[in-house]
């Protein structure tokens, strides 16, 4: 007899979830939220999971809600007696806390890790992590998939002459050397300097964009600071156009305000993060279609490598 499969949702997740229940072929299980006058919340199962794969779908970007609400749902799950617990996180929150860069911090990923075992999950689900180690902080299996799945085919559509890939950061320059590989173009990195966390004090171009339409890659764009300064600094530099390409859309602050007044001619998401409003400048490419075949192929026991590309 074959183990049921039950999807359900975490709220800040609702969109991304119909849509990959759609394109997995199965609705939405039914869970129910109760609320406290003091901001506590419980969730309850309204059916059986007993014996069923279940998956549970739901970012865990700020507010801390977010995870919280991850975590009652996967202990619900657990105490239920659902025999595997799948936390789909299409947005690893707090993944920049991946190492102590100076002391008396704490490994926040690390924790969070921890957390999401000791709920429950007996396996997790992600896109983009911040940093590729963070897989080593589970003991459980992780599903480590990549937006360039979705991104590359879309920029080999947009057919761009003189393409050219960036990189924002020196930490982002393997990404953007693999994106170059299967888009043959040239490779540009940004050297930055901080004075303090999303506060750029300098910014260099090493390599040349002269007469390029550049696409800058990253894993998640917060206040846009770093993308709308090197997209100004490489079109003074000759660009022929700046675009941005980032999987994960926090955008807090003003970042739609740093983008439409920037010379980025375009920054193409994903809707891991649900977005906080429309903008003319910013496209959302739908990740739920590519989430859905790799808990099928999960279900069903087949290898997901021909879904990875970088």
């Amino acid at each position: 007899m074959e183990t049921p499969v039950k999807i359900f949702n975490c709220t800040q997740s609702k969109e991304l979830s119909k849509s990959i229940s759609e394109h997995f072929g199965q609705e939405l299980g039914n869970v129910n939220f109760s609320h406290y006058s003091d901001g506590e919340f419980q969730p309850s199962f309204e059916e059986s999971v007993r014996g069923a794969r279940i998956f549970i779908i739901g970012s865990t970007h700020p507010s801390s809600d977010n995870l919280m609400e991850m975590l009652l749902m996967l202990d619900a799950a657990k105490r239920a007696s659902a025999r595997h617990i799948t936390a789909v996180i299409p947005y690893f929150g707090w993944a920049r806390q991946d190492r102590k860069d100076k002391p008396r911090v704490p490994i926040g990923a690390k924790l969070i890790a921890k957390l999401l075992e000791a709920a429950g999950a007996t396996r997790i689900m992600t896109m983009d992590l911040h940093a590729d180690q963070i897989q080593g902080f589970f003991e459980k299996p992780v599903d480590h998939l990549f937006a360039s799945s979705i991104f590359i085919p879309h920029l080999k559509k947009m057919n761009l002459a003189n393409l050219t890939v960036a990189s924002p950061d020196m930490g982002g320059s393997k990404r953007a050397y693999a994106y170059s590989k299967f888009l043959a173009s040239d490779v540009v990195i940004c050297y930055k300097q901080r004075a303090r966390a999303n506060v750029i004090s300098h910014m260099e171009l090493i390599g040349d964009v002269t007469g390029k339409n550049v696409v800058l890659v990253d894993d998640m764009v917060d206040t846009a600071g770093t993308l709308t300064k090197a997209a100004d600094l490489m079109m003074e530099r000759g660009a022929l156009s700046v675009r941005a390409i980032c999987t994960h859309a926090l955008l807090s602050g003003d970042a739609y305000e740093k983008i439409e007044n920037s010379k980025l001619e375009e920054l193409i998401v994903t809707d891991s993060i649900p977005p906080k409003k429309e903008s003319k400048k910013v496209k959302v490419l739908s990740c739920a279609k590519l989430f859905a075949e790799i808990m099928h192929n999960v279900h069903h026991n087949k290898s997901i490598s021909e879904k990875y590309i970088i």
